[in-house]
């Protein structure tokens, strides 16, 4: 008797829908039937769960149907409506014949390896993340431990990334574990100034990834049991939130040395293969999709900038930051609810706000990175390794409006382009570079990773000490504006290429952008209004006065008056150069 495997059918819409609104405020009434989820702390992040979520169970409801109108009974119609669908665990993918054989990079890696090379715009830059933690008395031998064993759990500590633009994971690792420095014996002012050039080498530092260097892991040794854990993590092995993966295992590691952590059943190679096979169609129409609306995209904003050539230090980034405590991001959070946004676009439209004011046209592009694991297996969100996209969001704050209108409207835009972000944007800059006949950078971007929990769990801070020092950079950017969890509250912070912008202009600009996110926070009525001037005043003036082109107008072509002074007195020099004339 031939056996066989009964239909799975897809849970029912309210089962689906309760899994929502248990999610979404699960100590409070749930929402209405019209409610907008966006208002009950839906987000973007939340809503790529949820869409990938009620695939694997058999519904085929996409991203940008879910967001056009996050409301239950919107939702409810379309789930009613959806056509059955296989769950989304495809065929294995053909497995890495050799674990150690070189596979592909992902899109964003090949970006970041590029970019890298030092005949790149912006280029001459390894993307990576650098932080310190001061704490007290972290023991460097457990400390070592600790480290090898987090190399041998994850593969992608362990990777080199070769000349043809490949990547593979090696057997070993290709450096030591840990580099202890002991400064206990110097004076405050020597030790200082140890700790500021590990900091500057550290901060600006590109890893030889070729030789299989991904990461660093440097321990100061302080008078009075003081201690500095400084770890560097190259992205083209681990992105923001592998970061994350990487000090949480890392901390429990040294907290716990004899207690393994529990095994991780794939791997990257793995997931990037079954990645491949699962977007390949939704990459396509994404692509179509971008593709109709190439020759409509803007450029990057038109900020002042100094020229390359007279850029004293072009690759050294600084770092603007600004926290706001934990009842000010409740405040922000709550208004941005009440006004049908996320507080991420909240965020980010006072990003662009500020962006329009300096930039010498109101309708830009702004790179906006997500971060997106999708894959069948269990295990992936325990995997590092780089899984991150990229949407280039059209922002236009041409038209006059009130600051929640431009607020909808930018989110309207980014929920619309996330849904295809399976074609990155960086693929959709290298088809405007050849739309445009010229390269095209979208070299302002900002990062949110609100919703993805804090920036790193009580057990790092318990076990190394709190974050005192934190910067990333990558190639061809020139300003990273980010938004992150911190000890409960939100951290907004700026990376940016200081020598490339006038002096002064950089403070000026995030000094509006914190005060506008703090009145979001406190002031009802600055949602409601255009947003204010923004430009300091001895900026207007400046702007006035290039801009005032008020006076007697001759009608005449330029190029008319020339040659009606030449008629007039033929025999006199047209051009003085070097005390002689010349016809």
């Amino acid at each position: 008797m031939t056996h066989h495997p009964s239909t799975q059918h897809p849970p029912a819409p309210d089962e689906l829908l309760r899994a929502v609104t248990d999610a979404l405020r699960s100590d409070e009434t749930p929402p209405g039937e019209d409610d907008s989820l966006i208002a009950w702390g839906l987000d973007s992040i939340t809503l790529m769960r949820i869409a990938g979520g009620w695939r694997k169970q058999g519904v085929r409801v996409s991203f940008a149907e879910l967001a056009k109108e996050p409301t239950l009974r919107a939702w409810r119609s379309l789930l009613m409506a959806a056509r059955p669908a296989p769950p989304t665990r495809p065929a294995p993918p053909q497995p890495v014949a050799d674990p150690g054989e070189p596979f592909p990079l992902a899109v964003m890696q090949h970006a970041y390896w590029i970019g890298r090379g030092d005949g790149t715009t912006l280029g001459s830059v390894a993307a990576h993340l650098y932080v310190e933690f001061d704490g007290e008395d972290v023991d460097a031998q457990r400390l070592d431990r600790a480290v090898r064993a987090l190399v041998a759990r994850h593969g992608m500590l362990r990777a080199r990334f070769t000349d043809d633009g490949r990547q593979q994971i090696l057997p070993e690792p290709a450096r030591p574990a840990t580099v202890v420095h002991d400064l206990r014996d110097l004076d405050e002012e020597s030790a200082t100034a140890r700790l500021e050039d590990i900091r500057h080498s550290s901060s600006h530092a590109r890893l030889d990834v070729a030789a299989g260097e991904v990461y660093s892991v440097q321990l100061s040794l302080l008078p009075q049991g003081r201690t500095r854990l400084h770890v560097d993590v190259d992205m083209l092995a681990a992105d923001a939130l592998s970061y994350r993966v990487l000090l949480s295992d890392l901390a429990a590691l040294y907290q716990h040395p004899d207690t393994p952590l529990p095994p991780i059943g794939t791997s990257y190679p793995e997931y990037l293969a079954e990645r491949h096979e699962m977007r390949r169609l939704s990459r396509e129409q994404s692509r179509a999709w971008w593709g109709s609306r190439v020759p409509d995209l803007p450029s990057a904003p038109e900020l002042p900038l100094v020229p390359e050539a007279e850029r004293t230090d072009p690759t050294r980034v600084t770092r603007r930051h600004h926290w706001l405590p934990p009842e000010d991001k409740r405040r922000l959070a709550s208004r941005a609810h009440q006004h049908g946004l996320t507080p991420a676009m909240a965020v980010a439209t006072a990003f662009s706000e500020v962006l329009a004011a300096w930039s010498g046209q109101p309708r830009f592009l702004l790179n906006v990175p997500m971060f997106d694991r999708r894959g069948s297996h269990p295990d992936v969100d325990l995997l590092v390794g780089d899984f991150t996209s990229s949407v280039l969001l059209d922002v236009d704050l041409t038209e006059p409006a009130t600051f929640t209108e431009h607020a909808l409207r930018l989110q309207d835009r980014m929920h619309t382009d996330a849904a295809h972000a399976d074609y990155s944007g960086v693929e959709v800059l290298r088809d405007l570079t050849r739309h445009n006949g010229e390269q095209v950078l979208a070299p302002v971007v900002f990062t949110s990773a609100l919703n993805l929990g804090e920036l790193f769990d009580a057990g790092v801070t318990r076990s190394f000490g709190k974050p005192a020092w934190i910067i990333s950079q990558g190639p061809q950017v020139l300003l990273d504006a980010q938004v992150t969890e911190v000890d409960g509250g939100l951290l907004v912070n700026w990376d940016v290429r200081e020598d490339a912008f006038p002096d002064g202009l950089i403070d000026a600009m995030f000094a509006a952008f914190h005060a506008l996110v703090t009145r979001l926070g406190t002031d009802d009525t600055v949602w409601e209004r255009p947003v204010p001037a923004l430009l300091p005043g001895t900026q207007t003036a400046v702007r006035a006065n290039a801009n005032a082109t008020d006076a007697p107008r001759s009608h005449r072509l330029l190029h008319e008056g020339f040659f009606a002074r030449a008629a007039e007195r033929p025999d006199a020099p047209a051009l003085l150069w070097g005390g002689e004339g010349y016809l």
